[in-house]
């Protein structure tokens, strides 16, 4: 632990030419699983990262979500990894369950060809009990929330003395969250002689606070570009205040995305926005802080499966989502800060594809977007609302439906069960089936809507594992 003297080296840095992964010093079973994984070349993050990381350094990473961070992330501390000694020897802190989940996985792909390497997740919404007797069988990564890792310390079920690599994964969204105290207790039960790792979509002052307490030396790895302006098309219209949550029905008929997340300032609008186009015809729900985990992950679920249009959340709401194939962002509200303004239409465009980002503006808001034009150097698109055509004047239907087979992990259910249910029962193929994904008590399985009516009742009728199966149909 440093102290409040130590200054971080900055450097704007711009992104790498394309470099393959194979110039790293990495083990020859990781550059096979890589090349397994179809990951070739390093993208910007990874090229201007990974060789410090490496070579042992602190670093501070300036990167969007989607950048790959977290495969540079993940390569660092499993190149640093003993399998042999079965102790928490990396962790990882994430802002949300979520995130924790994918960055676990992640973690567990590239791990495949190492002998026995142990990841385990450690967030809140779940029991404590499960984790502690993980624990106690040992681990060699944990990955998890700033909360629920402080409870496991605070309990002594969580031993650090051969910690040798922590991340903070979206420290920027951490600290939005208040997770500032709970960030500074885990450090501090760190063994100092460690590699810090963080990782942040924004650099707003409190990141320097945390690199001046918790690293050695950072290098600070900003990469200039942060969107291909290529792929993610920005419009933007004024409308009155109090017309834009009607206005948000209007851009959907327009431009008729199947995945769209509308962007709010408060939960009151997002509510209000959800009524709005439910009354529209349009299936959207909502994401909010007072829910509990199991209808947050339903929701995600069903708006991961193409079963909902639209799914409405504040920035806080949407912390750590990686949401794959996103068509559009709507931002139904301007945002005062243009850095969270990139992050939130960063969301879009992913990969080879494209995405839109429109933006509604009150006239009082249009020196926000001059902040956000001069901030991003690019001169903002306005087109007038009333010119927008309805390719239809039919709300958008979801193509996929998503059913709910009360019964999971606990029932000791996977996806193969389900499968063969669906292939005995429905008679479907797997080609017709959508994702599978079992939680603890609930199982959801995506379907065409043309076929989920006759599967779902051919999968009510008859049996799973055995045994009769409660089965419906998640519609908003």
């Amino acid at each position: 632990m440093m102290s409040d003297s130590t200054a971080p080296h900055l450097a704007d840095t711009p992104g790498p030419a394309a470099r393959p992964f194979s110039a790293l010093p990495l083990s020859p079973s990781l550059l096979a699983t890589l090349a397994q994984l179809e990951y070739h070349d390093m993208t910007p993050i990874q090229a201007a990262s990974l060789p410090l990381a490496l070579a042992g350094r602190d670093l501070i990473a300036q990167a969007k979500t989607g950048s790959g961070k977290t495969v540079a992330f993940a390569l660092t501390l499993l190149t640093r990894l003993n399998p042999r000694r079965f102790a928490v020897q990396a962790m990882v802190l994430c802002p949300t369950r979520e995130l924790a989940d994918q960055v676990a996985q992640e973690i567990r792909r590239l791990a495949r060809a190492a002998d026995n390497v142990k990841i385990l997740t450690l967030c809140g919404g779940a029991t404590m009990r499960p984790q502690r007797l993980s624990l106690d069988h040992g681990a060699h990564v944990v990955v998890g929330t700033p909360g629920r890792i402080m409870d496991h310390l605070e309990r002594g079920s969580l031993k650090l003395d051969a910690l040798n690599t922590l991340v903070l994964d979206e420290a920027d969204r951490m600290l939005d969250m208040g997770f500032h105290d709970d960030i500074a207790f885990v450090a501090g039960q760190c063994p100092r002689a460690r590699q810090t790792l963080l990782f942040s979509a924004t650099y707003p002052e409190g990141i320097a606070a945390l690199a001046r307490r918790f690293q050695h030396d950072p290098h600070t790895v900003t990469l200039t570009e942060q969107h291909a302006g290529n792929k993610i098309r920005q419009r933007f219209y004024e409308v009155e205040h109090h017309a834009r949550l009607k206005a948000v029905g209007t851009l959907l008929r327009h431009y008729r995305p199947e995945s769209t997340l509308a962007f709010c300032n408060t939960k009151q609008q997002c509510r209000a926005l959800v009524d709005e186009l439910t009354r529209q015809g349009f299936q959207a729900l909502t994401l909010n802080g007072d829910m509990e985990q199991r209808e947050r992950d339903q929701v995600l679920i069903r708006f991961a499966n193409r079963s909902c249009s639209v799914l409405v959340a504040t920035d806080v709401a949407a912390r750590g989502l990686d949401i794959a194939d996103l068509e559009a962002v709507i931002n139904v509200d301007v945002t005062p800060n243009p850095e969270v303004h990139t992050h939130r239409i960063g969301r879009t465009g992913r990969a080879d594809r494209e995405g839109w980002a429109l933006s509604l503006c009150s006239p009082a808001d249009r020196r926000r977007v001059d902040n956000i034009a001069h901030s991003t150097g690019a001169e903002p698109l306005w087109q007038a609302l009333e010119a927008l055509a309805p390719a239809s004047g039919a709300p958008l239907v979801p193509p996929m439906v998503t059913l709910q087979i009360l019964g999971g992990r606990r029932e000791k259910i996977r996806p193969g069960d389900v499968m063969g249910a669906l292939a005995g029962e429905a008679g479907l193929t797997r080609e017709q089936v959508g994702k599978i994904t079992v939680t603890d008590q609930s199982t959801y399985v995506a379907l065409p809507r043309e076929i989920a009516a006759e599967a779902l009742r051919r999968l009510a009728a008859g049996k799973l594992k055995g045994r009769a199966v409660k089965v419906r149909a998640l519609e908003s």
